[in-house]
């Protein structure tokens, strides 16, 4: 056979590149999908400008430096060392995570209820975008918040980052959880995410964000103990205070509060997500 009888290959072949196979395509269709969907959502929370984000960031300073001048007023410390700001900010910003995470979470699917429509898009894929979206501003928000704050008051501090990180994780875990579950619940049983609102409203105070455990009453404190969101503002301050060493902390019993309410809304929102958004 003549080397002119031998076909000539495609452009692609003959630079080293080849077409993605089926199966690699359908592998990464679930991350373009995510992807798409956290762009939409950025987009749709901050616009098109800059100033959106910047909201972000102004919303828990404001509400963190209102506390630190109310309670400076009142005390002339705080409980763990010399600045208010940082005591406020070291709880309210990783309570924030939890919180808003698990608000996001819970409405992920009735927010792209249109989207999910397309085949390409899996209920999943809505739950996993606003997940990774909210952590990823929240731990934004934080760094700029708290680097700022220890650098206008020069704070000397060592800083403990595998509590820190810690605390972050449980507080992004706990509210995936809590969210899951509350996705079928609230889209379930509307009236629930009424009363989810009500039932939150002091859960700031009640979860140490303001307060230390250790200065509450202590008829409170045997009952304040089962919130698993006091555990990590414990730990959060404990990464942030050497001196600092709170004995009520369970990191298991935080897990077990993440991970239960997890599994058992993921599998209720598999079986029903259909039903769920015909309602």
């Amino acid at each position: 056979m003549s080397s002119s009888d031998v076909p000539t290959p495609p452009q692609q072949f003959r630079s080293g590149l080849r077409p993605p196979t089926r199966g690699t395509a359908q592998g990464f269709a679930p991350l373009r999908s995510i992807m798409a969907l956290i762009l939409r959502e950025m987009s749709t929370r901050f616009g098109r400008n800059p100033g959106g984000f910047l909201w972000a960031v102004l919303q828990p300073l404001a509400m963190i430096l209102i506390l630190a001048i109310a309670f400076s007023l009142l005390m002339r410390t705080p409980s763990l060392g010399e600045s208010f700001i940082l005591f406020k900010a070291t709880g309210i910003l990783v309570f924030q995570m939890f919180k808003q995470t698990s608000t996001f979470v819970a409405k992920s699917i009735s927010q792209a209820s249109s989207l999910l429509e397309y085949p390409r898009i899996a209920w999943i894929d809505a739950v996993l975008a606003r997940f990774i979206l909210n952590v990823a501003i929240g731990l934004i928000v934080s760094v700029i918040i708290l680097t700022g704050v220890i650098v206008y008051e020069d704070i000397q501090t060592i800083l403990d980052w595998s509590q820190i990180l810690t605390a972050y994780a449980l507080a992004a875990l706990l509210g995936l959880g809590v969210g899951s579950l509350n996705i079928y619940m609230f889209m379930r049983f509307p009236v629930t995410e009424n009363i989810w609102r009500i039932l939150t409203a002091p859960l700031m105070i009640l979860s140490g964000a303001i307060i230390l455990y250790e200065d509450m009453p202590y008829i409170a404190q045997d009952y304040l103990w089962y919130n698993p969101a006091l555990h990590i503002t414990g730990i959060m301050r404990e990464g942030f205070y050497p001196i600092y060493r709170p004995e009520y902390i369970s990191v298991t019993y935080v897990l077990v509060w993440a991970l239960v309410p997890m599994v058992i809304g993921l599998l209720l929102v598999r079986r029903h997500y259909r039903d769920l958004l015909t309602r």
